[in-house]
């Protein structure tokens, strides 16, 4: 959370404090910090496992002319008349046990795992029809290339936390590739203070496979998500925003490498890196020194192919500057193991 409060009013300073009440008439630029992690929780009850981390920048922006980048050319856009979005950001996440004072490896517990990654985006929203397209490509690496580990053990000397000890069990190094698709209608909405919008998602690549639905829900003092991307995150020239949302969210998930490992790279902690290990098949090894039996070491838990979440939180908006924090109460995703919460802090900054 240090880091992230540094980081931000270093942003801030960036691109010119003086500016960020004065509201453009129409933003065509902006950048967000985004931070996810579990130490941020508005009951206190602060934890760090499961997926403790996410630190993100992206930088968003309206062309004046249409995208001579191929990829951009291919990209769904929201009918002929769509307010087009589109970004280029940088992610680390991770991954770890409860027990972070521990240098064993912890079969029964989410291992420790890192992923490091550049997106490209596309947000495409149609304020007529009431409907928008998001589309995210994600290219990166998961494993000690992540440097996960230094991140958190830097933080973690930064703040007088227990430094986690486990590192050396992580997934090893292996690429990422990543097509997220999100598709919104709006289904019903009272006036400028109530909008129910209902989603559905899909996942398909290296890092996840699966599909999700979900309804969003916004109130308050807010402009039409479907007027854009930009509109959602900033001040009119007479008024601000300030809005409550939250997402009850359905996932069918199919693979996830983030807490099973990468397409080419698996358990290093399993004989064969557990490809084909299955607690049912494992047979004991005779250990030629000591001429007495070891239990091959157990594997992670299998994934749960459903999985659910529950986000909340507001938004609130002056000038230039925005501000949102939610939190993120979601099921195991390992079966056997806990739930979880996160918060998220985010900071907007458009010109």
């Amino acid at each position: 959370m240090g880091r992230f409060v540094q980081f931000t009013i270093f942003i801030v300073c960036l691109t010119g404090g003086s500016r960020l009440y004065a509201q453009a008439d129409t933003p065509t630029h902006m950048i967000r910090v985004y931070e996810d992690d579990d130490c941020i929780n508005m009951l206190g009850q602060v934890t760090d496992n499961a997926y403790t981390n996410g630190t993100r920048i992206d930088y968003f922006y309206m062309p004046r002319r249409p995208s001579r980048f191929f990829l951009d050319r291919v990209l769904p856009r929201a009918g002929d008349n769509s307010r087009n979005v589109f970004g280029w950001g940088i992610m680390q996440v991770m991954y770890t046990p409860d027990d972070l004072t521990s240098k064993d490896y912890q079969p029964d517990d989410y291992p420790y795992s890192g992923a490091l990654f550049a997106t490209h985006t596309l947000y495409s929203y149609n304020a007529v029809r009431k409907y928008a397209f998001q589309t995210e490509i994600l290219a990166g690496v998961i494993g000690p290339s992540a440097l996960a580990k230094e991140t958190q053990r830097l933080v973690h000397r930064w703040e007088g936390f227990d430094i986690p000890e486990g590192w050396d069990h992580q997934f090893r190094n292996d690429l990422l590739f990543n097509i997220n698709f999100t598709a919104e209608k709006q289904l019903a909405q009272a006036g400028h203070a109530l909008e129910i919008i209902g989603g559905s998602q899909a996942f398909l690549g290296t890092m996840q496979n699966g599909i999700g639905i979900y309804p969003l829900i916004r109130t308050g003092n807010m402009q039409p998500y479907f007027n854009g991307f930009f509109s959602q995150y900033t001040g009119t020239k007479k008024k601000g925003q300030f809005y409550f949302f939250t997402k009850p969210e359905v996932q069918l998930v199919f693979s996830n490498a983030l807490v099973q490992g990468g397409l080419f790279t698996h358990n290093p902690n399993l004989p064969n890196g557990g490809a084909n290990s299955k607690p049912s098949d494992r047979t004991p090894t005779i250990s030629a020194a000591a001429q007495s039996v070891t239990p091959d070491p157990l594997p992670y838990p299998g994934i749960n192919h459903m999985y659910w979440s529950l986000t909340y939180g507001a938004v609130f908006s002056t000038g230039n500057f925005s501000l949102s924090f939610s939190q993120i109460n979601s099921s195991a995703q390992l079966r056997g193991l806990y739930c979880h919460t996160t918060g998220n802090v985010s900071v907007y900054v458009s010109w």
